[in-house]
């Protein structure tokens, strides 16, 4: 792996994270942001597969937990984007990656990603909400990644594989 991929996959990971917790913050929807790390991770996962997205999955995971205004024990938004990262890479294993199938990816990632969060919420008694709130949250977090999907995967996607020419491994 050289040098200019691993800056290039951190650079969106945190250009996603800044955007995600400054510019989106401003656009909440009853509280809740869309996951732009979330997307950058399955669209690494979908183009470099589960392990690659995996890590980068944590790396944004922990990103999340520490970046201000987190409040909640960090390590949650790590462990759901490591799931995340894993799930959509074993997808792209299976299938040959069209529109549909990478905004139902996104849908599926979604409601994986934050229902674990929320879950090792409830477990850590880190912001008790009751259940008809975190189904809503968990609903609108679905409509905003799938949505920003629409646009921040292809970029995502593309950007990486022109750092990964075929046949060439990380």
């Amino acid at each position: 792996m050289t040098a200019a991929r691993v800056a290039a996959a951190g650079t969106l990971v945190v250009v996603a994270v800044v955007l995600q917790v400054s510019f989106f913050s401003h656009l909440a929807w009853d509280g809740v942001v869309p996951n732009l790390a979330l997307l950058v991770v399955v669209g690494a996962a979908l183009v470099r597969g589960p392990q690659f997205a995996a890590g980068l999955g944590f790396a944004a995971g922990v990103l999340l937990d520490l970046a201000p205004p987190a409040d909640h024990v960090a390590g949650r938004w790590a462990l759901a984007l490591v799931l995340v990262g894993w799930v959509a890479g074993q997808v792209r294993q299976e299938l040959r990656p069209s529109v549909p199938f990478v905004l139902a990816t996104v849908g599926v990632c979604s409601l994986l990603g934050t229902s674990v969060f929320a879950l090792t919420g409830v477990l850590l008694g880190d912001g008790l909400i009751s259940l008809p709130d975190m189904v809503q949250v968990i609903a609108i977090a679905l409509v905003w990644d799938v949505v920003l999907g629409l646009l921040v995967l292809p970029a995502t996607m593309l950007l990486l594989r022109r750092l990964h020419p075929a046949g060439l491994a990380w």
